[in-house]
């Protein structure tokens, strides 16, 4: 193998004019190929006339604030040790939540936990789901200070001493 690399190594030093060229000429056709290009196929999920198509077409025609394309925000409440989320004053602020949420710039729906079952089986956490009308992308600041304020004003009613949740991740 060492003989090999040698020999060719000599040899393309001994034209390394045309060496050059080559790896120029390589190099354009590259460049003209990447320039050349067809555009990346838009992210798009749809494909006409299958079942699952058809599925999510009915649940936006039926349910237009369910909207599978725009962004989503996922608020987990958590009780305290030995505590209940469904207790009246954790109820409380989990619903303040909910109806604050509601009324923020560009937010299309809020689950209510107690009346989607997004509370768990032993009640210490639940969940609510804040979906925006727009793509993740278009959130804009309004929409995404409003989430937050809604979020502390959770917290603030949280009926314990120390800072405990709403969490909020994306999606």
């Amino acid at each position: 193998m060492a003989t090999f690399l040698y020999r060719l190594g000599r040899w393309a030093f001994r034209r390394r004019r045309a060496v050059g060229l080559l790896w120029v000429a390589a190099l354009a056709a590259v460049l003209l190929g990447a320039v050349n290009a067809a555009e990346a196929p838009e992210d798009s999920a749809e494909m006409p006339g299958i079942e699952s198509q058809k599925a999510f077409d009915l649940i936006n025609e039926r349910f237009p604030d369910s909207e599978a394309e725009g962004a989503a925000a996922r608020v987990v409440f958590v009780a305290e040790d030995g505590r209940k989320v469904t207790a009246a004053e954790n109820r409380a602020a989990v619903e303040r939540f909910v109806a604050d949420a509601a009324d923020v710039p560009q937010v299309a729906s809020v689950t209510d936990p107690f009346a989607e079952r997004g509370v768990s089986e032993d009640g210490s956490t639940a969940y609510a789901i804040v979906t925006y009308e727009v793509k993740d992308d278009d959130v804009g600041d309004p929409g995404r200070a409003g989430l937050e304020a809604a979020v502390d004003g959770a917290r603030a009613g949280w009926p314990s001493g120390r800072p405990v949740p709403p969490w909020c991740s994306p999606g």
